[in-house]
Protein backbone atom coordinates (compact mmCIF):
# COMPACT_ATOMS: atom_id res chain seq x y z
CA UNK A 1 0.00 0.00 0.00
CA UNK A 2 0.92 3.47 -1.13
CA UNK A 3 2.83 5.47 2.26
CA UNK A 4 -0.29 8.38 2.97
CA UNK A 5 1.50 11.96 3.30
CA UNK A 6 -0.20 14.22 5.71
CA UNK A 7 0.28 18.23 5.21
CA UNK A 8 -0.27 19.81 8.23
CA UNK A 9 -1.22 24.00 8.35
CA UNK A 10 -1.81 27.11 9.75
CA UNK A 11 -6.04 26.87 7.98
CA UNK A 12 -7.02 25.18 5.41
CA UNK A 13 -9.72 26.80 3.17
CA UNK A 14 -11.69 23.83 1.12
CA UNK A 15 -14.47 24.88 0.08
CA UNK A 16 -16.16 21.82 0.53
CA UNK A 17 -19.52 23.23 2.50
CA UNK A 18 -19.67 19.85 4.27
CA UNK A 19 -15.62 20.86 5.85
CA UNK A 20 -15.34 23.86 5.06
CA UNK A 21 -12.23 24.63 6.76
CA UNK A 22 -9.85 21.56 8.16
CA UNK A 23 -6.27 21.37 10.09
CA UNK A 24 -4.86 19.02 7.69
CA UNK A 25 -5.14 17.46 3.83
CA UNK A 26 -3.99 13.92 3.80
CA UNK A 27 -2.58 12.88 -0.06
CA UNK A 28 -2.12 9.26 -1.03
CA UNK A 29 -1.52 8.44 -5.33
CA UNK A 30 -1.83 12.25 -6.02
CA UNK A 31 -5.39 12.19 -4.90
CA UNK A 32 -7.00 13.84 -1.36
CA UNK A 33 -7.07 11.02 0.78
CA UNK A 34 -9.12 13.08 3.42
CA UNK A 35 -9.59 16.45 4.93
CA UNK A 36 -10.24 17.20 8.58
CA UNK A 37 -7.27 16.70 11.95
CA UNK A 38 -4.52 14.62 11.56
CA UNK A 39 -5.88 12.74 13.97
CA UNK A 40 -8.51 11.44 11.92
CA UNK A 41 -6.49 11.09 8.98
CA UNK A 42 -3.94 9.51 10.86
CA UNK A 43 -6.52 6.36 10.83
CA UNK A 44 -5.68 5.64 6.96
CA UNK A 45 -2.85 3.72 7.91
CA UNK A 46 0.76 4.02 7.37
CA UNK A 47 1.88 7.86 7.25
CA UNK A 48 4.73 10.50 6.77
CA UNK A 49 3.68 13.81 8.27
CA UNK A 50 5.56 16.83 6.27
CA UNK A 51 5.34 19.88 8.20
CA UNK A 52 6.65 22.68 5.25
CA UNK A 53 3.13 23.86 5.03
CA UNK A 54 2.74 24.35 9.15
CA UNK A 55 2.75 28.43 9.10
CA UNK A 56 0.62 28.43 5.75
CA UNK A 57 -2.41 28.76 4.34
CA UNK A 58 -3.97 25.86 1.92
CA UNK A 59 -6.78 26.59 -0.45
CA UNK A 60 -7.98 24.38 -3.61
CA UNK A 61 -5.36 24.52 -6.27
CA UNK A 62 -6.32 27.66 -8.49
CA UNK A 63 -8.23 26.76 -11.91
CA UNK A 64 -7.79 30.05 -14.29
CA UNK A 65 -10.58 29.36 -16.70
CA UNK A 66 -9.53 31.30 -19.24
CA UNK A 67 -5.95 31.78 -20.03
CA UNK A 68 -3.96 30.77 -22.80
CA UNK A 69 -0.48 29.01 -22.87
CA UNK A 70 0.68 31.97 -25.14
CA UNK A 71 1.53 34.03 -21.98
CA UNK A 72 4.27 31.47 -21.61
CA UNK A 73 5.85 32.68 -25.43
CA UNK A 74 5.35 36.22 -25.45
CA UNK A 75 7.39 36.99 -22.46
CA UNK A 76 10.10 36.66 -25.39
CA UNK A 77 9.50 40.18 -26.14
CA UNK A 78 9.10 42.82 -24.86
CA UNK A 79 6.27 43.70 -22.26
CA UNK A 80 4.85 47.87 -22.90
CA UNK A 81 1.54 47.14 -21.28
CA UNK A 82 0.14 50.27 -19.10
CA UNK A 83 0.30 48.24 -15.54
CA UNK A 84 3.18 46.53 -14.01
CA UNK A 85 3.40 43.19 -14.36
CA UNK A 86 5.37 40.32 -12.70
CA UNK A 87 7.37 37.76 -15.29
CA UNK A 88 7.75 33.85 -14.95
CA UNK A 89 10.74 34.13 -12.88
CA UNK A 90 9.72 36.90 -10.56
CA UNK A 91 10.83 39.90 -12.36
CA UNK A 92 8.50 43.08 -11.85
CA UNK A 93 8.11 45.36 -15.01
CA UNK A 94 7.62 48.55 -15.24
CA UNK A 95 4.09 50.36 -16.85
CA UNK A 96 4.86 51.94 -19.67
CA UNK A 97 2.93 55.37 -19.65
CA UNK A 98 3.80 57.07 -22.88
CA UNK A 99 5.11 56.37 -26.19
CA UNK A 100 8.76 57.59 -25.55
CA UNK A 101 8.46 55.04 -22.68
CA UNK A 102 6.99 52.15 -25.69
CA UNK A 103 10.35 53.06 -27.62
CA UNK A 104 12.70 52.82 -25.31
CA UNK A 105 11.25 49.59 -24.11
CA UNK A 106 11.00 47.57 -27.44
CA UNK A 107 14.63 48.40 -28.23
CA UNK A 108 15.91 47.81 -24.84
CA UNK A 109 14.37 44.26 -24.66
CA UNK A 110 15.28 43.38 -28.36
CA UNK A 111 18.75 41.51 -29.09
CA UNK A 112 21.42 43.25 -31.04
CA UNK A 113 20.96 41.57 -33.93
CA UNK A 114 17.47 41.31 -34.51
CA UNK A 115 14.95 39.80 -37.44
CA UNK A 116 12.29 42.26 -36.35
CA UNK A 117 11.13 44.31 -32.98
CA UNK A 118 8.06 42.73 -31.45
CA UNK A 119 6.73 44.47 -28.34
CA UNK A 120 3.23 43.07 -26.04
CA UNK A 121 0.63 44.18 -23.60
CA UNK A 122 0.29 47.61 -25.47
CA UNK A 123 -2.77 50.03 -24.26
CA UNK A 124 -3.54 52.66 -26.75
CA UNK A 125 -5.68 53.82 -24.20
CA UNK A 126 -3.50 55.00 -21.57
CA UNK A 127 -1.48 56.93 -24.46
CA UNK A 128 -2.36 60.87 -25.30
CA UNK A 129 -4.38 60.50 -29.01
CA UNK A 130 -5.14 56.26 -28.08
CA UNK A 131 -2.99 55.61 -30.99
CA UNK A 132 -0.12 54.31 -32.24
CA UNK A 133 1.22 55.33 -35.83
CA UNK A 134 3.41 53.17 -38.58
CA UNK A 135 5.27 56.84 -38.47
CA UNK A 136 5.38 56.52 -34.16
CA UNK A 137 7.07 53.12 -34.91
CA UNK A 138 9.36 54.16 -37.55
CA UNK A 139 11.61 55.80 -34.65
CA UNK A 140 11.95 52.28 -33.65
CA UNK A 141 13.25 50.99 -36.83
CA UNK A 142 13.40 51.44 -40.89
CA UNK A 143 15.21 48.81 -41.56
CA UNK A 144 13.29 46.01 -39.86
CA UNK A 145 9.67 44.94 -39.19
CA UNK A 146 8.21 46.70 -35.61
CA UNK A 147 4.92 45.10 -34.76
CA UNK A 148 3.33 46.29 -31.37
CA UNK A 149 0.67 43.21 -29.87
CA UNK A 150 -2.47 45.08 -27.84
CA UNK A 151 -3.37 43.91 -24.75
CA UNK A 152 -6.38 42.72 -26.39
CA UNK A 153 -4.58 40.67 -29.18
CA UNK A 154 -7.53 41.32 -31.69
CA UNK A 155 -5.42 44.42 -32.75
CA UNK A 156 -1.71 45.25 -33.74
CA UNK A 157 0.08 48.20 -34.80
CA UNK A 158 3.06 48.49 -36.61
CA UNK A 159 5.45 50.10 -38.95
CA UNK A 160 6.04 50.79 -42.63
CA UNK A 161 8.33 48.18 -42.94
CA UNK A 162 5.49 45.98 -41.60
CA UNK A 163 3.22 47.16 -44.03
CA UNK A 164 5.44 46.52 -46.93
CA UNK A 165 6.41 43.26 -46.07
CA UNK A 166 2.82 42.38 -45.98
CA UNK A 167 1.51 43.81 -48.82
CA UNK A 168 -0.18 47.04 -47.55
CA UNK A 169 1.92 49.69 -48.09
CA UNK A 170 -0.22 51.03 -51.15
CA UNK A 171 -3.43 52.74 -52.37
CA UNK A 172 -6.84 51.39 -52.96
CA UNK A 173 -7.26 49.39 -50.02
CA UNK A 174 -10.67 48.53 -48.84
CA UNK A 175 -10.55 46.53 -45.39
CA UNK A 176 -12.71 47.05 -42.72
CA UNK A 177 -9.81 45.77 -40.31
CA UNK A 178 -6.99 48.17 -41.95
CA UNK A 179 -7.50 52.00 -41.55
CA UNK A 180 -6.11 54.46 -44.15
CA UNK A 181 -4.69 57.77 -43.37
CA UNK A 182 -5.16 61.40 -45.55
CA UNK A 183 -3.12 60.02 -47.21
CA UNK A 184 -4.64 56.56 -48.03
CA UNK A 185 -2.02 54.80 -46.96
CA UNK A 186 -2.42 52.53 -44.27
CA UNK A 187 -2.26 54.54 -40.81
CA UNK A 188 -0.41 51.04 -39.00
CA UNK A 189 -3.19 49.87 -37.15
CA UNK A 190 -4.56 46.40 -37.67
CA UNK A 191 -7.62 45.48 -36.36
CA UNK A 192 -9.09 41.58 -36.27
CA UNK A 193 -6.90 38.03 -37.01
CA UNK A 194 -7.74 38.71 -40.62
CA UNK A 195 -6.10 41.64 -40.73
CA UNK A 196 -3.19 41.00 -38.80
CA UNK A 197 -2.50 37.50 -40.07
CA UNK A 198 0.47 38.18 -42.81
CA UNK A 199 2.16 40.30 -40.92
CA UNK A 200 2.21 37.85 -37.51
CA UNK A 201 2.45 35.02 -40.10
CA UNK A 202 5.53 36.21 -41.95
CA UNK A 203 7.35 37.05 -38.44
CA UNK A 204 6.11 33.28 -36.69
CA UNK A 205 3.91 35.09 -34.38
CA UNK A 206 0.95 33.10 -35.35
CA UNK A 207 1.95 29.75 -33.29
CA UNK A 208 3.45 31.93 -30.54
CA UNK A 209 -0.13 33.64 -29.88
CA UNK A 210 -2.02 30.55 -30.72
CA UNK A 211 -0.54 27.42 -29.67
CA UNK A 212 2.79 28.18 -27.67
CA UNK A 213 6.48 26.32 -28.40
CA UNK A 214 8.36 24.34 -25.79
CA UNK A 215 9.70 27.15 -24.24
CA UNK A 216 6.46 28.98 -24.09
CA UNK A 217 4.80 25.92 -23.04
CA UNK A 218 7.28 25.25 -20.08
CA UNK A 219 7.41 29.01 -19.09
CA UNK A 220 3.71 29.17 -18.89
CA UNK A 221 4.09 25.85 -16.33
CA UNK A 222 6.31 28.17 -14.26
CA UNK A 223 4.14 31.25 -14.12
CA UNK A 224 1.24 28.83 -13.07
CA UNK A 225 2.86 28.27 -10.02
CA UNK A 226 3.77 31.26 -9.51
CA UNK A 227 -0.02 32.14 -9.36
CA UNK A 228 -1.09 29.08 -7.49
CA UNK A 229 -2.57 27.86 -10.64
CA UNK A 230 -3.28 23.85 -10.98
CA UNK A 231 -5.67 23.51 -13.83
CA UNK A 232 -5.66 26.15 -16.53
CA UNK A 233 -7.46 26.69 -19.61
CA UNK A 234 -5.71 27.17 -22.54
CA UNK A 235 -9.06 28.80 -24.23
CA UNK A 236 -7.77 29.53 -28.23
CA UNK A 237 -5.02 26.90 -29.65
CA UNK A 238 -5.43 25.65 -33.55
CA UNK A 239 -4.22 22.27 -31.80
CA UNK A 240 -2.54 21.28 -35.80
CA UNK A 241 -0.67 18.05 -34.99
CA UNK A 242 2.81 19.65 -33.99
CA UNK A 243 0.44 21.79 -31.72
CA UNK A 244 -1.08 19.23 -29.96
CA UNK A 245 2.09 16.57 -29.93
CA UNK A 246 3.89 19.64 -28.09
CA UNK A 247 1.22 19.75 -25.39
CA UNK A 248 1.07 16.17 -25.14
CA UNK A 249 4.57 15.49 -24.39
CA UNK A 250 5.82 18.22 -22.31
CA UNK A 251 2.31 18.50 -20.09
CA UNK A 252 2.72 14.20 -19.63
CA UNK A 253 6.05 15.24 -18.49
CA UNK A 254 6.67 14.28 -14.63
CA UNK A 255 7.65 17.58 -13.38
CA UNK A 256 5.35 19.49 -15.34
CA UNK A 257 3.19 21.23 -12.67
CA UNK A 258 -0.28 22.26 -14.45
CA UNK A 259 -3.28 20.82 -16.01
CA UNK A 260 -3.98 21.80 -19.28
CA UNK A 261 -7.37 22.16 -21.15
CA UNK A 262 -7.02 23.32 -24.73
CA UNK A 263 -9.59 24.24 -26.63
CA UNK A 264 -9.91 23.71 -30.42
CA UNK A 265 -10.01 27.92 -32.21
CA UNK A 266 -12.09 27.24 -35.48
CA UNK A 267 -9.88 28.46 -37.88
CA UNK A 268 -10.66 27.69 -42.18
CA UNK A 269 -12.89 24.57 -41.12
CA UNK A 270 -16.37 23.72 -41.85
CA UNK A 271 -18.48 23.30 -38.73
CA UNK A 272 -18.49 19.68 -39.39
CA UNK A 273 -14.82 19.64 -39.56
CA UNK A 274 -14.36 21.17 -36.20
CA UNK A 275 -16.37 19.11 -34.19
CA UNK A 276 -14.88 15.93 -35.98
CA UNK A 277 -11.40 17.36 -35.04
CA UNK A 278 -12.35 18.26 -31.25
CA UNK A 279 -14.04 14.51 -31.02
CA UNK A 280 -10.71 13.39 -32.26
CA UNK A 281 -8.82 15.29 -29.92
CA UNK A 282 -10.79 14.22 -26.76
CA UNK A 283 -9.55 10.85 -27.78
CA UNK A 284 -6.12 11.88 -27.28
CA UNK A 285 -6.26 13.65 -24.20
CA UNK A 286 -4.66 12.17 -20.64
CA UNK A 287 -4.99 13.83 -17.02
CA UNK A 288 -2.85 16.59 -17.43
CA UNK A 289 -3.44 17.34 -21.08
CA UNK A 290 -7.85 17.55 -21.77
CA UNK A 291 -9.00 17.85 -25.19
CA UNK A 292 -12.67 17.86 -26.55
CA UNK A 293 -13.62 21.48 -26.26
CA UNK A 294 -14.24 23.88 -29.23
CA UNK A 295 -13.77 27.74 -28.67
CA UNK A 296 -15.72 30.46 -30.99
CA UNK A 297 -15.10 34.00 -31.23
CA UNK A 298 -18.24 36.26 -32.49
CA UNK A 299 -16.53 39.48 -31.77
CA UNK A 300 -13.90 41.91 -31.01
CA UNK A 301 -12.93 43.30 -28.11
CA UNK A 302 -14.33 46.41 -25.81
CA UNK A 303 -11.05 48.36 -25.97
CA UNK A 304 -10.26 47.91 -29.37
CA UNK A 305 -14.05 49.16 -30.16
CA UNK A 306 -14.56 46.39 -32.27
CA UNK A 307 -16.99 44.35 -29.52
CA UNK A 308 -20.45 44.03 -31.09
CA UNK A 309 -22.95 46.81 -28.98
CA UNK A 310 -26.57 47.25 -28.85
CA UNK A 311 -28.31 50.53 -29.18
CA UNK A 312 -26.74 52.90 -28.43
CA UNK A 313 -23.47 51.87 -29.29
CA UNK A 314 -20.46 53.53 -28.44
CA UNK A 315 -20.12 56.42 -26.08
CA UNK A 316 -18.28 58.35 -27.89
CA UNK A 317 -19.60 57.54 -31.66
CA UNK A 318 -17.30 55.46 -32.64
CA UNK A 319 -18.35 52.87 -35.32
CA UNK A 320 -20.25 49.55 -34.80
CA UNK A 321 -18.00 46.56 -34.18
CA UNK A 322 -17.08 43.56 -36.05
CA UNK A 323 -18.39 40.36 -36.39
CA UNK A 324 -16.01 37.11 -36.69
CA UNK A 325 -18.47 34.52 -36.99
CA UNK A 326 -21.45 34.51 -38.99
CA UNK A 327 -24.62 33.25 -37.34
CA UNK A 328 -25.22 30.47 -39.55
CA UNK A 329 -22.11 28.73 -38.86
CA UNK A 330 -22.48 29.54 -34.90
CA UNK A 331 -25.86 27.69 -34.44
CA UNK A 332 -24.74 24.81 -36.81
CA UNK A 333 -21.61 24.40 -34.80
CA UNK A 334 -23.35 24.59 -31.38
CA UNK A 335 -26.06 21.95 -32.63
CA UNK A 336 -22.96 19.37 -33.84
CA UNK A 337 -21.65 19.83 -30.63
CA UNK A 338 -24.23 19.14 -28.83
CA UNK A 339 -24.79 15.75 -30.39
CA UNK A 340 -21.52 14.88 -30.24
CA UNK A 341 -20.95 15.97 -26.59
CA UNK A 342 -18.51 18.39 -27.27
CA UNK A 343 -17.92 21.43 -25.01
CA UNK A 344 -17.79 24.97 -26.49
CA UNK A 345 -17.41 27.98 -25.46
CA UNK A 346 -18.51 31.24 -26.81
CA UNK A 347 -16.04 34.50 -26.28
CA UNK A 348 -18.61 37.63 -26.47
CA UNK A 349 -17.85 40.89 -25.33
CA UNK A 350 -20.53 43.50 -26.52
CA UNK A 351 -24.17 42.54 -25.47
CA UNK A 352 -25.12 42.48 -29.12
CA UNK A 353 -22.85 39.80 -29.40
CA UNK A 354 -24.19 37.82 -26.51
CA UNK A 355 -27.35 38.08 -27.43
CA UNK A 356 -26.59 36.50 -30.84
CA UNK A 357 -25.17 33.40 -29.10
CA UNK A 358 -28.02 33.30 -26.68
CA UNK A 359 -30.42 33.08 -30.21
CA UNK A 360 -28.02 30.56 -32.10
CA UNK A 361 -27.79 28.60 -28.50
CA UNK A 362 -32.00 28.51 -28.14
CA UNK A 363 -32.15 27.43 -31.61
CA UNK A 364 -29.35 24.51 -31.42
CA UNK A 365 -31.03 23.20 -28.50
CA UNK A 366 -34.41 23.20 -30.52
CA UNK A 367 -32.69 21.24 -33.04
CA UNK A 368 -30.45 19.02 -31.04
CA UNK A 369 -31.96 18.53 -27.13
CA UNK A 370 -28.88 17.70 -24.37
CA UNK A 371 -29.29 17.69 -20.43
CA UNK A 372 -26.26 19.45 -18.49
CA UNK A 373 -23.75 20.45 -21.22
CA UNK A 374 -22.22 23.31 -19.65
CA UNK A 375 -21.69 25.49 -22.92
CA UNK A 376 -20.09 28.80 -21.94
CA UNK A 377 -19.82 32.29 -22.53
CA UNK A 378 -16.61 33.84 -22.16
CA UNK A 379 -16.19 37.34 -21.43
CA UNK A 380 -20.02 38.76 -21.48
CA UNK A 381 -18.90 41.65 -20.39
CA UNK A 382 -22.35 43.61 -20.79
CA UNK A 383 -24.36 41.16 -20.48
CA UNK A 384 -27.71 42.19 -18.92
CA UNK A 385 -29.55 40.84 -16.20
CA UNK A 386 -32.16 39.55 -19.08
CA UNK A 387 -29.41 38.13 -20.78
CA UNK A 388 -27.89 36.25 -17.62
CA UNK A 389 -32.12 34.73 -17.48
CA UNK A 390 -31.51 33.71 -20.50
CA UNK A 391 -28.24 31.88 -20.21
CA UNK A 392 -30.05 29.88 -17.43
CA UNK A 393 -32.88 28.86 -18.77
CA UNK A 394 -30.63 27.49 -21.39
CA UNK A 395 -28.25 25.33 -18.97
CA UNK A 396 -25.23 27.89 -20.02
CA UNK A 397 -22.71 29.15 -17.66
CA UNK A 398 -20.76 32.63 -17.77
CA UNK A 399 -16.95 33.57 -16.84
CA UNK A 400 -16.77 37.00 -16.80
CA UNK A 401 -13.60 39.08 -17.73
CA UNK A 402 -13.72 41.13 -14.19
CA UNK A 403 -10.03 41.91 -14.45
CA UNK A 404 -11.55 44.98 -17.38
CA UNK A 405 -12.55 46.89 -14.11
CA UNK A 406 -9.29 47.79 -13.31
CA UNK A 407 -7.34 47.28 -16.50
CA UNK A 408 -10.21 49.70 -18.30
CA UNK A 409 -12.57 51.02 -16.65
CA UNK A 410 -11.92 54.14 -16.64
CA UNK A 411 -11.87 54.20 -20.55
CA UNK A 412 -14.89 52.35 -20.92
CA UNK A 413 -16.66 54.96 -18.81
CA UNK A 414 -14.88 57.73 -20.71
CA UNK A 415 -14.61 56.58 -23.91
CA UNK A 416 -16.16 53.10 -24.98
CA UNK A 417 -19.43 52.41 -22.92
CA UNK A 418 -20.34 56.16 -20.58
CA UNK A 419 -20.87 56.52 -17.19
CA UNK A 420 -24.06 53.96 -16.98
CA UNK A 421 -23.04 50.76 -18.48
CA UNK A 422 -19.53 51.02 -17.67
CA UNK A 423 -20.82 50.26 -14.14
CA UNK A 424 -22.63 46.63 -15.13
CA UNK A 425 -19.91 45.34 -16.50
CA UNK A 426 -18.61 42.08 -16.13
CA UNK A 427 -21.64 41.60 -13.83
CA UNK A 428 -21.08 38.92 -11.42
CA UNK A 429 -23.89 40.07 -8.94
CA UNK A 430 -26.23 39.98 -11.48
CA UNK A 431 -24.88 36.16 -12.97
CA UNK A 432 -25.27 34.46 -9.36
CA UNK A 433 -28.66 36.34 -8.20
CA UNK A 434 -29.75 34.71 -11.51
CA UNK A 435 -27.76 31.61 -10.45
CA UNK A 436 -25.95 31.34 -13.41
CA UNK A 437 -23.03 29.21 -12.74
CA UNK A 438 -20.15 31.61 -12.70
CA UNK A 439 -16.21 31.89 -12.90
CA UNK A 440 -13.73 34.70 -13.58
CA UNK A 441 -10.58 34.98 -15.56
CA UNK A 442 -7.56 36.66 -16.64
CA UNK A 443 -7.45 35.83 -20.49
CA UNK A 444 -3.72 36.42 -19.75
CA UNK A 445 -1.48 37.09 -21.63
CA UNK A 446 -4.37 40.10 -22.10
CA UNK A 447 -4.12 41.15 -18.42
CA UNK A 448 -1.68 38.69 -16.21
CA UNK A 449 -2.08 35.66 -14.98
CA UNK A 450 -3.37 35.93 -11.43
CA UNK A 451 -6.23 34.41 -9.82
CA UNK A 452 -5.98 36.47 -6.60
CA UNK A 453 -5.99 39.76 -8.47
CA UNK A 454 -9.19 38.32 -10.25
CA UNK A 455 -10.43 37.67 -7.16
CA UNK A 456 -9.64 40.95 -5.88
CA UNK A 457 -11.36 43.04 -9.00
CA UNK A 458 -14.75 40.65 -8.48
CA UNK A 459 -14.62 41.75 -4.81
CA UNK A 460 -13.68 45.58 -4.74
CA UNK A 461 -13.99 46.68 -8.55
CA UNK A 462 -11.83 49.78 -7.91
CA UNK A 463 -10.37 50.81 -11.10
CA UNK A 464 -6.66 52.02 -11.53
CA UNK A 465 -7.51 55.52 -10.29
CA UNK A 466 -9.12 54.26 -7.38
CA UNK A 467 -13.00 54.52 -8.53
CA UNK A 468 -15.06 51.77 -7.30
CA UNK A 469 -17.38 51.46 -10.69
CA UNK A 470 -20.34 49.24 -9.91
CA UNK A 471 -20.68 48.84 -6.58
CA UNK A 472 -23.77 46.98 -6.71
CA UNK A 473 -22.31 43.95 -8.60
CA UNK A 474 -19.64 43.45 -5.77
CA UNK A 475 -19.13 40.03 -4.45
CA UNK A 476 -18.17 38.69 -1.68
CA UNK A 477 -14.42 37.29 -0.91
CA UNK A 478 -15.94 33.61 -0.44
CA UNK A 479 -18.15 33.95 -3.68
CA UNK A 480 -15.09 35.08 -5.53
CA UNK A 481 -12.46 32.35 -4.08
CA UNK A 482 -15.35 29.87 -5.24
CA UNK A 483 -14.82 31.18 -8.63
CA UNK A 484 -11.63 30.59 -9.41
CA UNK A 485 -11.88 27.01 -8.18
CA UNK A 486 -15.05 25.26 -8.17
CA UNK A 487 -16.74 27.75 -10.42
CA UNK A 488 -14.20 27.63 -13.11
CA UNK A 489 -13.76 23.61 -12.39
CA UNK A 490 -17.77 23.42 -13.47
CA UNK A 491 -17.27 25.34 -16.65
CA UNK A 492 -14.65 22.84 -17.72
CA UNK A 493 -16.31 19.83 -16.73
CA UNK A 494 -13.89 19.29 -13.35
CA UNK A 495 -15.32 19.68 -10.34
CA UNK A 496 -15.77 15.80 -9.74
CA UNK A 497 -11.76 16.28 -10.12
CA UNK A 498 -10.87 19.45 -8.99
CA UNK A 499 -12.12 22.56 -7.22
CA UNK A 500 -12.31 21.93 -3.75
CA UNK A 501 -10.03 19.81 -1.09
CA UNK A 502 -12.18 16.60 -0.05
CA UNK A 503 -11.84 13.09 -0.66
CA UNK A 504 -11.59 11.19 -3.76
CA UNK A 505 -10.48 14.87 -5.88
CA UNK A 506 -6.85 15.61 -7.22
CA UNK A 507 -4.28 16.81 -4.57
CA UNK A 508 -4.22 19.80 -6.41
CA UNK A 509 -3.39 22.60 -4.06
CA UNK A 510 -2.58 25.90 -3.56
CA UNK A 511 -0.22 27.05 -0.67
CA UNK A 512 -0.38 30.72 0.16
CA UNK A 513 1.37 33.19 2.69
CA UNK A 514 -1.34 34.80 4.12
CA UNK A 515 -5.54 33.71 5.06
CA UNK A 516 -7.36 35.20 1.86
CA UNK A 517 -10.20 35.29 4.18
CA UNK A 518 -8.99 37.14 6.84
CA UNK A 519 -7.10 40.17 5.20
CA UNK A 520 -8.52 43.35 4.41
CA UNK A 521 -10.47 43.16 0.73
CA UNK A 522 -8.16 45.79 -0.85
CA UNK A 523 -5.07 43.21 0.28
CA UNK A 524 -6.83 40.20 -1.32
CA UNK A 525 -4.26 40.70 -4.67
CA UNK A 526 -1.20 40.74 -2.39
CA UNK A 527 -1.52 38.13 -0.54
CA UNK A 528 1.76 35.75 -1.51
CA UNK A 529 1.71 32.35 -3.25
CA UNK A 530 4.24 29.91 -2.16
CA UNK A 531 3.76 27.47 -4.10
CA UNK A 532 1.18 24.75 -5.39
CA UNK A 533 0.51 20.94 -5.10
CA UNK A 534 -0.29 19.51 -8.26
CA UNK A 535 -1.36 15.57 -8.46
CA UNK A 536 0.61 15.12 -5.15
CA UNK A 537 4.00 17.01 -6.69
CA UNK A 538 4.68 19.44 -4.43
CA UNK A 539 6.08 23.05 -6.57
CA UNK A 540 7.52 25.97 -4.73
CA UNK A 541 8.51 29.37 -5.63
Amino acid sequence: MSTTTIYPAKRIITMNPNRPVVEAVAVRDGRILGAGSVKELQTWGDFEVDDRFIDKFILPGFVEGHCHVSAGSLWRFAYVGSHSCTGPNGKIWSPVKCLEDLIVRIREATPDKPTAYVGWGFNPASLTGFSCSRQDLDRVSLEYPVVVLHASLHIASVNTKALEIAGYLRQGIDHEGIPLGPDGLPMGELRGPDAMHRVTEFLGLNGLMLSADEQGIRTFGQLCVRNGVTTAADLANPLDADATNALLRIGNEEDYPVRIVSMLRLLNASPEGVVRRAVELRDLGSDQIRFGFIKLVLDGSLQGFTARLRWPGHYNGAPSGMWYTAPEQITEILSRALEAGVGVHIHTNGDAATELALDCMQVALKKSPCLGHRFTIQHAQLATQAQFARMRELGLCVNLFVNHIYHWGEFHRKETLGPERAERMDACASALAERVPLAIHSDAPVTPLSPLFTAWCAVNRVTDTGRVLGEAQRISVHQALSAITLGAAYTLNLDGECGSIESGKRADLAILSEDPTEVEPMGLKDVGVVGTVQNGRVFLN
